[in-house]
């Protein structure tokens, strides 16, 4: 195939990824704020909302540990499928169910992300691909806008979170059918990844040949996910379920002003990775990731004792304009850190460590609500989000770091 025609071929390829993650992200944004006020609306007490939360992302990180310990000849396709066909039952099934054990199943089993982000085994996947084609100067770049893409498209799912409160009828029952629709949407994807060639290079082999990974690399992955799986627990405590729980009972906000207000927090977060990777050309991929996500945590730490909804959700997107920016220079800095053979078994262990991190802290932020306060979960995800900075900084700034042309 001449080079050019093999390049367009490549274009199409990521159009039709991003595709298939923009739709993925509009279910997932939609889950992240509607969950929360729909398990607040049946009465679950503040442990039992964790638990169902915690148990869909611990299906996550199951999925996502089956990747990549799995065979060495899995196909891509597969696990697409499969875990495509397992969220999409995931959506449909949370209105089905109404006791609280049945939902924590239904969650696990169908995989859903109650944190309002993509990071499941679909999107380890994808990432594998994009990172196996680009070289090392445009990585950083496509991958901001592979993120933007799916922020952009979660944003629009978070404001369809609003519907339940606007249409008339039972919003109980509306987030039911709310659930099953996107239960439906999910299905789309089917269609990209049943037609585009799996292995993202115009070759027809549909498995993830994954070489032997070099007891250098496990090292060096293991202790990006040790730090990973810190931030991660942190993150679990911000869930987008928790904070659309955490306006819900704390200001009154129902899901007609916190859906709208977290399509704007998706939307500020889409737009700063175009400046994250104008940051990442100028200062590197370490410096972007600490320097953008410290600050974003310190704004999180004053959330519980502002007064006013207005200026509480003034500030949560003050810090939606920050948190995000070290994501696709975070990605690029573990696609550098390994060779293209390596890259599914890397994004694969970090991907399972954040998801765990992701299970583990919801549950606990029910805990610290019951426990402590309402405002416990805000404070304690953004001390370990700022832990984890300081000490990715401390790790890599000593020795040579994958670094942004």
């Amino acid at each position: 195939m001449p080079p050019s025609q093999s390049k367009a071929r490549w274009r199409h390829g990521l159009l039709l990824l991003a595709t298939a993650a923009g739709v993925r992200a509009f279910c997932i944004g939609l889950t992240g704020v509607l969950l929360g006020l729909y398990l607040a609306r049946r009465q679950l007490s503040a442990g039992q909302v964790g638990l169902v939360i915690g148990c869909g992302l611990a299906g996550n990180a199951l999925a996502t540990a089956w990747l990549a310990w799995g065979p060495s000849t899995l196909g891509r396709r597969p696990v697409l499928v499969v875990t495509t066909l397992l969220s999409a039952a995931g959506l449909v099934g949370l209105g089905q169910v109404s006791t609280p054990l049945a939902l924590a199943v239904v969650a696990f089993l169908g995989l859903v992300n109650g944190m309002g982000r993509d990071r499941g085994p679909a999107q380890v996947v994808e990432q594998s691909l994009l990172s196996d084609q680009l070289p090392d100067t445009d990585r950083a770049r496509v991958m901001a806008r592979y993120s933007a893409a799916q922020d952009v498209c979660g944003s629009l799912g978070s404001l369809a979170a609003g519907l339940p409160d606007i249409l008339p009828g039972d919003p109980t029952q509306t987030s039911r059918l709310l659930f099953a629709v996107a239960g439906l949407l999910a299905l789309i994807p089917l269609l990209i990844y049943v037609w585009l060639v799996p292995a993202g290079s115009g070759r027809q082999s549909g498995r993830m040949k994954v070489q032997r990974v070099d007891p250098a690399t496990r090292r060096r992955v293991r202790g990006l996910a040790g730090l990973f799986a810190l931030d991660s627990l942190g993150g679990g405590f911000l869930a987008g379920s928790i904070l659309s729980y955490w306006f819900f009972k704390r200001f009154g906000l129902s899901g007609e002003v916190i859906g709208p207000l977290f399509l704007v927090a998706r939307g500020l977060n889409a737009a700063s990775y175009f400046a994250a990777e104008v940051l990442a050309r100028r200062f590197g991929l370490l410096k972007t990731m600490v320097f953008t996500h410290f600050p974003s945590s310190a704004l999180l730490l004053l959330l519980p004792w502002v007064g006013s909804a207005t200026a509480a959700m003034l500030l949560f997107l003050a810090r939606e304009a920050l948190v995000q920016m070290d994501v696709p220079a975070r990605q690029a800095f573990v696609a550098g850190a390994t060779r293209p053979g390596e890259r599914v078994y890397a994004f694969g262990v970090t991907g399972l460590t954040r998801n765990l991190g992701w299970a583990v802290g919801p549950a606990l932020a029910g805990w610290s609500v019951q426990a402590l306060s309402l405002g416990a979960p805000l404070v304690l995800g953004a001390g370990l989000k700022m832990v984890y900075d300081l000490l990715l900084y401390r790790s890599f700034v000593p020795g040579p770091v994958p670094e942004a042309s």
